[in-house]
């Protein structure tokens, strides 16, 4: 599940970002834990974009506050770099610092037609604080994407013309898999900040599953403004205990 709540903190980089223009942004936001009346603050993300050769590089980095730490200790980068045209992807790293175990996942994708494989190299730290290597090829047919780049994807659909029950799907290259993303909207809603705010949003739903339909995590619900740029205003995915619920923070 950790691997969705970083999904969380870049669907509200993407979002927000109506016209993706050439030059260099950064976005702060604040994740919160919750779990019955509790409402704490637990993690932070910063999240940059800057131009490389003819397209992009997409970077987030995120990380638990110090109380979390205990519980959780979390220090997580991912890193795409993506053509300019559609952001397709070229090159994707994950580096995993959790409960002080390292892991790094790095592809690498090149495209023949509708056809996309992604050369996979995994880099695990064992029980025994020795690095693992495993290396395999992820095959999928368009639309691909990795687990950070795929936002732009979600940033076109037309969520206001779906009909009810409609899904949209897109593939994941993500580490040693490919998964599936399926994207529902709920409908309109009218929700409420922590400021007390209300604003009209749609409720959109969020579902990965493996190869056979098996789902690979919780379902992510995403709240996102019917208004221009269509910022995600709240997100909710589910723990073991409690929630992670990422709030949009104005700047």
């Amino acid at each position: 599940m950790m691997k969705k709540i970083i999904f969380l903190f870049a669907l509200i980089f993407i979002s927000t970002v109506a016209a993706f223009a050439t030059t260099n942004e950064k976005l702060n936001y604040v994740v919160t834990y919750k779990w019955g009346l509790i409402q704490k603050d637990a993690g932070e993300v910063e999240i940059t974009k800057k131009p490389k050769n003819d397209g992009y590089e997409l970077k987030l980095v995120a990380k638990t506050k110090p109380w979390a730490d205990k519980i959780y200790k979390l220090r997580d980068t991912l890193i795409s770099v993506t053509e300019k045209e559609h952001y397709r992807p070229l090159h994707y790293t994950y580096i995993a610092h959790e409960k002080n175990k390292y892991r790094k996942d790095d592809i690498a994708f090149t495209y023949t037609g509708n056809s996309v494989k992604g050369k996979s190299e995994k880099y695990k730290e064992n029980k025994n604080g020795d690095i693992e290597h495993s290396s395999q090829i992820l095959e999928g047919s368009t639309p691909v994407y990795d687990m950070l780049s795929v936002y732009f994807f979600l940033r076109d659909i037309e969520y206001a013309n779906l009909k009810p029950g409609e899904t949209v799907r897109a593939t994941i290259f993500s580490g040693s898999k490919e998964e599936f993303l399926t994207v529902r909207c709920e409908g309109k809603e009218t929700i409420q900040l922590r400021d007390k705010s209300e604003h009209e949003a749609w409720h959109i739903l969020f579902k990965f599953t493996q190869k056979g339909g098996t789902k690979s995590s919780d379902d992510i619900n995403c709240w996102v403004s019917t208004k221009e740029p269509h910022i995600p205003l709240l997100i909710v995915g589910n723990l073991p205990i409690g929630q992670v619920r990422v709030n949009y923070q104005a700047p």
